[in-house]
């Protein structure tokens, strides 16, 4: 199976790089640009590690990359800096069709409707 993955292009990539992080205490960071290219794709596909593709590196590495960001407020500024600038609107919409139902909600492992003398038994 053949998987599309995501690649920031060099014009969205110019956008976002002056707004990132720098001079970071401890190890050098791998290349930026690959892993949020994984970061976008992780959300696209909907965080599944299992869909993660390896091309961009480790997924211990994207996931930390994102929950240290988050913490510190930087994918926040980055989003705010690009509003300023034009790159993205100031008003956006989430589509929510992805929504995980319970295993009762399709009526899939329902039995038989009880009787109206179960009922009263029930009750």
């Amino acid at each position: 199976m053949s998987r599309s993955l995501f690649w920031l292009s060099d014009q969205a990539w110019a956008a976002i790089e002056p707004h990132l992080p720098r001079n970071q205490l401890g190890a050098r960071r791998v290349d930026d640009r690959r892993v949020i290219s994984g970061i976008i794709q992780m959300l696209k596909c909907g965080g599944r590690r299992a869909d993660y593709p390896p091309e961009y590196g480790p997924s211990a590495m994207v996931y930390n990359r994102w929950n240290r960001w988050s913490r510190r407020d930087v994918w926040t500024g980055i989003l705010e800096a690009l509003t300023e600038e034009g790159w993205v609107a100031e008003t956006s919409q989430i589509n929510s069709s992805y929504i995980k139902a319970q295993r009762s909600a399709g009526c899939a492992n329902v039995g038989p409707a009880p009787s109206a003398s179960g009922l009263c038994r029930m009750f």
